[in-house]
């Protein structure tokens, strides 16, 4: 299965125009700590189903978003709700720091 990646043709309609929050995560296919936070990440992915949904963006393929929400460093993992920035995460702070994230949206 896995986190769905997103690209700057969809990303407006599937995560600004989400009616449900959505935790995007800014990666890197050559980055490590994104390679350790994918798992953990797919995890929650099913645990908060009914309350968030999940993509990832390459940065690498999709400089303009990274640039946009100005992601200096990977991995960053940055939740949206109605269209806007709620939070982010910047870096891999294992499975905890994803869910003090997640507690935002209940």
């Amino acid at each position: 299965m896995g986190i769905k990646d997103i690209n700057q043709l969809d990303f407006e309609e599937k995560v600004l125009g989400s009616k449900i929050p959505v935790l995007v995560d800014f990666y890197a296919v050559w980055c490590g700590p994104c390679k350790m936070a994918e798992p953990v990440l797919e995890e929650l992915e099913i645990t908060y189903k009914e309350k968030a949904l999940f993509y990832k963006v390459n940065v690498d393929e999709c400089q303009g978003i990274a640039q946009k929400y100005d992601v200096m460093s990977i991995p960053t993992t940055i939740l949206f709700k109605d269209g806007q920035e709620l939070e982010r995460q910047i870096g891999f702070s294992g499975k905890e720091g994803f869910e003090e994230l997640l507690k935002k949206v209940g």
